[in-house]
């Protein structure tokens, strides 16, 4: 679903929501079904709040300029209710978490597998 110019216009649309509310993106990749994202934001916003935020107002954009792929969807809702938040520490670092995204970027066609835990 997430292909061609609607995953380029969600690229788009979550570095603009990231400028609007202080947030800065470290890395980003879009996937065909989901998004990966490294991300950094003021002690303000709960990460709930932030992933909130990415979610609801990309959904809005994207079915507003792209009125059929809301039809295409089960249940017409562009993203899944949960998502996953790890935070950097001792054993995942930024490089860790960076790394992670950008294989993935590669995961389909080489069919390498990059692990976040050993």
């Amino acid at each position: 679903m997430l292909q061609g110019p609607i995953a380029d216009r969600v690229r788009e649309m979550f570095q603009e929501i990231a400028d609007q509310y202080d947030i800065t993106i470290e890395e980003m990749e879009v996937s065909s079904d989901h998004v990966h994202i490294f991300c950094s934001f003021p002690p303000r916003y709960s990460i709930a709040q932030v992933v909130g935020r990415f979610k609801s107002l990309s959904a809005r954009a994207i079915f507003r300029e792209y009125p059929q792929v809301k039809r295409r969807l089960w249940g017409g809702e562009l993203w899944e209710d949960g998502y996953f938040a790890r935070t950097v520490g001792d054993k995942v670092t930024a490089e860790v978490i960076r790394k992670y995204i950008q294989h993935h970027r590669n995961e389909k066609e080489s069919g390498f597998q990059f692990k976040l835990f050993e």
